[in-house]
This record gives C-alpha cells, structure tokens and sequence, in this order.
C-alpha cells in the first residue's frame, strides 16, 4: 500500500522546490507565530508559486477567526484550510461556507476512543487528520512535535469521510506506519527538518518515496 502525501510547514524556496522534485500531492504552509514554521501570507503565495499547479496547497490555522483567514485566503488562495486548534464542527462547517474553501479538522489521538471525536465532524469537513496529542510540557505546540501514537488503533477503522495520519512519522518509519494503520494519506513536518523549522530537501524527497513504497 502506498499513500499521498503533505509536507507540512513549507516556509522555503528550497523547501518549496523539494516538494515539487518530490512529487508530494499537497503542500502545507503554517500561520501559527508560536511556530518555527510560521510565514506570512505573502510569503506563502511567493513559496506556492514555485509549486505545480497539482499539488494542493493546504492553509494550516490555529482558532483563527475570520479577520485573520481573509487574508490567508486572498493571499494564499488555497485548495484546503487545515484547523488544528479547538475548532467545533460548527465553526468548521461556517469557515467551508464563508470561504468556499473545504476544511481539513485536526484531532489529536492517544487512544481508539478519541477516533470517535471524527464522528461529530461528518458533513462539516472534508477530511480530519489524526494527529499524535501534544506533550504536555510548556510551550508544546498543537503539531509538529515529532510525537507519534500507536498507528495499530487505526487499523480496520472506517470513518465517513477520508483520513490523514500525522505524528511523528519519518523516512525511516512511515512505510510501517502505513501498513499498520492502513492510511491513505500521511502527513509530516518535523520528520522532514534538519533542526525545528529548517527543511531537508535530501529528507523530503526520501520520505515521499518511502510512502510510495508498500507497508510491513
């Protein structure tokens, strides 16, 4: 089994030509000042400019309100707006409805049990992503922490709508990670970076030619 995959946190011309030389299917870019990865909206229209036209640009906020996604949106213009703080389905369903935009709804997991928190988000989102929960430590960010959970409670597990895994995935462990979990979509960030925010074109391209390569 092979998956798509998002490089997240996108924030450079070097990072930016990787994704593309890689052939990943969707490019993340982070407006989240707390993060290493964070850039401005201007800055992310110049960087998915060097994208190609298929990759899928994916903006990724933090309880954003409305004055702060317009001008991501304008900017931006992205295919996918990823929410990864506190958002409720109802808040997700107004952000699709304001922006024509689908929405992407991170969750964070440690357990089986918390997968049932994706239910409550059926028609409002198009997708969720299944995130490892954050560390709790001061300043522990909501993702990208190089924090994985166990991939095994995802096995065989249907949700009505599709799904992304995130979470401490690298080149050396997401071919396992997608045969356990059976995802079809994998996200990574950290797994990527040669230190917090930098991104390794060398890792990038690795990474995405482990996901195309079959689980164990």
């Amino acid at each position: 089994m092979s998956a798509a995959v998002k490089i997240c946190g996108v924030n450079s011309a070097e990072a930016a030509r990787a994704v593309a030389q890689a052939g990943a299917e969707y490019a993340g870019f982070v407006f989240f000042a707390p993060s290493p990865r964070n850039v401005t909206p201007a800055q992310a229209a110049a960087l998915a400019a060097l994208l190609p036209a298929a990759v899928r640009r994916v903006a990724l906020v933090v309880d954003a309100d409305d004055d702060v996604l317009g001008p991501i949106v304008t900017a931006l213009r992205p295919g996918l707006l990823q929410l990864h703080g506190r958002e409720t389905p109802e808040r997700c369903r107004a952000v699709a409805a304001k922006f024509g935009i689908p929405v992407m709804k991170a969750l964070g997991v440690s357990e089986k049990a918390d997968l049932a928190r994706a239910t409550d988000y059926a028609g409002a989102v198009e997708r969720v992503l299944f995130d490892a929960k954050p560390p709790k430590r001061p300043g522990a960010l909501p993702g990208g922490n190089a924090v994985s959970f166990d991939w095994s409670i995802l096995t065989g597990a249907a949700f009505a709508m599709p799904w992304m895994l995130s979470g401490g995935l690298t080149p050396d462990n997401v071919a396992r990670a997608i045969g356990v979990s059976g995802a079809r979509e994998v996200d990574v960030s950290s797994g990527v970076e040669r230190a917090p925010g930098v991104k390794s074109p060398e890792l990038i391209v690795e990474f995405v030619k482990a996901a195309r390569k079959s689980g164990v």
